[in-house]
């Protein structure tokens, strides 16, 4: 009889996120770090390599786990497709470990259980993809908002210190000064120095 393999995947949505929760709570469950699969890009679809690579390692009699539904992605419709792709064609079971009704070892047989373990998949899903949509609507409100205000989204734009035109003479006019002493002095970063620098001379010029 072949043994059950225990995969575990992980998305965070960029780089930036840490993993580090979902990686203790999977190695906590028992699974090893070479059946850990991370994918660090957006969850709106499943065009992701690590989760591709997690489907074609999948046999029959396999468990998938993962931490909360909303890792399998944030679409109501696809995470539906999956799970019942995973299930029902791979033959693989899933375990969701923060929501324990989905669980289809568990629930598997009984029509009762497996009822409610469909129905709360389905509101999961939902609710996950809901959330989704609403942080995107709640910022594009905020960022609406505050240019109706008249506020600058993103970055400010760098100015000029009150001495520039002096630090400017002594450095690029006189060359009495370097470039290294001219940031000193303008209490700039190099990026910034020379962003400016560009700038004042394309004004001198026009």
């Amino acid at each position: 009889m072949t043994e059950t393999r225990v995969h575990g995947y992980i998305r965070v949505s960029s780089k930036d996120q840490n993993e580090g929760r979902q990686i203790a709570a999977l190695k906590e469950f028992g699974i090893a770090e070479r059946d850990i699969y991370i994918d660090k890009q957006s969850g709106k679809n499943f065009e992701r390599p690590e989760y591709q690579r997690l489907l074609n390692s999948i046999r029959n009699g396999d468990l998938v786990v993962v931490l909360s539904i909303d890792r399998l992605g944030r679409n109501y419709t696809e995470v539906q497709e999956q799970w019942r792709y995973i299930v029902n064609e791979l033959g693989a079971d899933i375990k969701v470990l923060d929501m324990p009704l989905l669980d289809t070892r568990v629930n598997g047989d009984n029509i009762d259980t497996r009822f409610v373990s469909d129905l709360v998949l389905q509101i999961l899903s939902y609710v996950a993809q809901k959330e989704r949509e609403n942080i995107k609507e709640r910022q594009a409100q905020g960022i609406a908002y505050a240019k109706a205000r008249g506020k600058h989204i993103g970055r400010p734009k760098a100015e000029y210190p009150v001495n520039w035109r002096q630090v400017y003479n002594l450095w690029h006019n006189q060359k009495a000064i370097t470039a290294k002493e001219a940031m000193e002095r303008t209490g700039l970063k190099r990026n910034t120095f020379y962003k400016l620098a560009a700038k004042y001379e394309q004004s001198k010029e026009k």
